[in-house]
């Protein structure tokens, strides 16, 4: 098994996930919804990386029950829930100030996997 270097990693297969983990690998787990449609981050020490599939591409999901039998499968217990951010209201013409990834983490929801 080749060793994953996480100091460049923007993205992540499944398998690649499986294989950091196996070395040591502890990432911030960060699902993300947008409209009901959600994507996973991984938050490590050297940035964030997407879960993406075998051709590169951010992997979808429509719920997150897909998502939790994923990730448990490889022993991650829990992760944060955040929601993309509408920072303000254009039809009214409220302003609004987004906030920072750090934000959402801190903010979010925390949910298991197993």
């Amino acid at each position: 098994m080749s060793t994953i270097d996480l100091t460049d990693c923007r993205k992540l297969t499944y398998k690649q996930l499986g294989q950091a983990l196996h070395q040591g690998f502890s990432p911030i787990v960060e699902v993300e919804s947008l409209d009901g449609i959600y994507t996973v981050h991984f938050h490590h020490a050297h940035g964030v990386a997407d879960l993406v599939d075998d051709r590169g591409k951010v992997r979808t999901f429509m719920g997150t029950g897909e998502i939790r039998d994923l990730l448990g499968d490889l022993g991650l217990t829990h992760g944060v829930l955040t929601c993309a951010d509408q920072c303000g209201d254009e039809m009214i013409g409220v302003p609004g100030k987004p906030i920072t990834p750090d934000e959402m983490l801190t903010y979010g929801t925390r949910i298991a996997f197993r």
